[in-house]
């Protein structure tokens, strides 16, 4: 006797897997370092107009650290550096950390 033959049901589509927040694997690629830039040195440049003349703010600033240093003191000293500049006078007076304080010709 011949077997009968088993008919299969229809095929219904299976549901919508349910995706799993799994980690999400990263492979161990070498890293590659970026070339660091050289630092860029800030430069500042004031200028001062008065009267036919100009100065540079950022000289006599230096100026007047040079001449606090010629009285004896460190450069390292100085936290507070104030200035006052006088060009109908020709002068730049200067405070140094609240306490010093003297004058340099523009």
């Amino acid at each position: 006797m011949a077997r009968p033959k088993k008919t299969t049901p229809a095929k219904t589509p299976a549901p919508a897997a349910v995706e799993t927040a799994a980690p999400a694997v990263e492979t161990a690629a070498p890293k590659q370092t970026a070339a660091k830039k050289p630092d860029v040195q800030k430069v500042e440049e004031i200028y001062l107009q008065a009267g036919g003349c100009e100065w540079n703010v950022s000289d006599c600033k230096d100026r007047a650290v040079a001449a606090f240093v010629a009285e004896g003191h460190k450069a390292s000293s100085v936290k507070k550096l104030v200035m006052y500049l006088k060009p109908e006078e020709g002068k730049a007076y200067y405070v140094i950390n609240d306490s010093e304080n003297g004058s340099i010709d523009l």
